[in-house]
């Protein structure tokens, strides 16, 4: 169907990612859902963009290459999603990420052609590139330097033909603060689906905003504001309306369902309750080998290891791939923080 909303799944995949290191669910950082840090444009975007919203204050000034888009976004989506599968497996995140390029392709759902490969290299320069002024905290730190949403990127390894086999990417501090605070949300993998970057967009805030609840609500000028948007007021609506209408013909969007409210000028968001990743009931962790307790003590000494235990069980989104390692990475994080009781 050639009106159809959503692009073509063009990997399909049981899980998210297409090898047994890549299995968790897609994650973003909640601080770049809920603020403008990307652009919506297709065409390279030159125009420094400022924001300021109770209390918050955005810079973003584009780099040779011009801002970052929502597209590029999948990049860190990609990384961070790694970096928590690790934590879950009790592995400590380390600010370099090493990944397949091919496996990056694949599982945002990109093509694995030659231009697939030009287009992940676009995206990483944008990011590179793009330098951002922020107070907003991640991990409970201000990172009060200029910043990119990546330190630096560097191909490992490339085919004879140019492309990219290995890459290997170092986040920045503020971003890789957001990752080991665990201020991430889980997105649905639809959302790679998505062609248009205000329907992503739109999405991200639904995801922050709205979460498990059943509605939320926003007027389309402060919309209009969070998305970052640089068309009028009045093509905004227009667009916004358009995705709407398109979602209430197919119900295309992930986890939520899209109306305008004209009366109000506001948009409606409707849960679809789909959203349940995030709720400790439906991760059941089986019971750990009893060996792991003693280990644990020593891990966290002076701390009351199965107190631990209920804390990780409830704190877990997604079943370890190793328990037992994921346990004791937990009671290790426990001890730094807090030290002896």
């Amino acid at each position: 169907m050639s009106d159809y909303p959503l692009l073509p799944d063009r990997h399909p995949q049981g899980d998210f990612f297409v090898c047994d290191i890549f299995d968790a669910a897609p994650k973003g950082d909640i601080g770049s859902m809920e603020h403008p840090i990307f652009s919506l444009s297709t065409k390279p975007d030159h125009r420094p963009r400022k924001y300021s919203h109770n209390g918050i204050t955005v810079e973003v000034k584009p780099g040779p290459d011009g801002l970052a888009t929502v597209h590029d976004r999948d990049v860190l989506i990609f990384c961070i999603s790694n970096l928590i599968r690790g934590i879950n497996e009790g592995k400590e995140p380390q600010q370099v990420v090493r990944f397949h390029a091919s496996d990056l392709l694949k599982a945002t759902n990109r093509m694995t052609t030659g231009r697939g490969y030009e287009l992940l290299k676009g995206a990483i320069e944008r990011l590179a590139g793009t330098r951002i002024n922020t107070n907003i905290s991640t991990g409970g730190q201000e990172v009060f330097e200029n910043f990119g949403l990546i330190e630096r990127a560097r191909i490992v390894r490339e085919t004879r033909d140019g492309r990219m086999q290995e890459v290997e990417i170092k986040l920045s501090d503020w971003v890789f603060n957001a990752v080991r605070a665990q201020e991430v949300l889980t997105l649905h993998k639809g959302y790679f689906r998505l062609r248009k970057p205000l329907e992503r967009r739109i999405y991200e805030l639904a995801r922050k905003h709205c979460g498990r609840q059943s509605e939320w609500r926003i007027g389309l000028d402060t919309l209009h504001k969070k998305c970052g948007s640089g068309s009028s007021l009045r093509e905004f609506r227009r667009l916004v309306g358009a995705i709407a209408k398109e979602d209430q013909e197919f119900g295309h969007m992930p986890d939520y369902q899209i109306r305008v409210d004209d009366e109000k000028n506001q948009l409606h968001v409707v849960s679809r309750g789909t959203v349940t990743a995030e709720t400790s009931a439906v991760v059941e962790i089986p019971p750990l080998d009893p060996d792991v307790y003693e280990m644990a003590r020593e891990a966290a000494p002076g701390w009351d290891v199965r107190m631990i235990e209920q804390e990780w069980r409830g704190w877990a989104s997604e079943l370890p791939k190793n328990p037992e390692m994921a346990f004791l990475g937990f009671c290790r994080k426990w001890f730094k923080k807090r030290g002896r009781p």
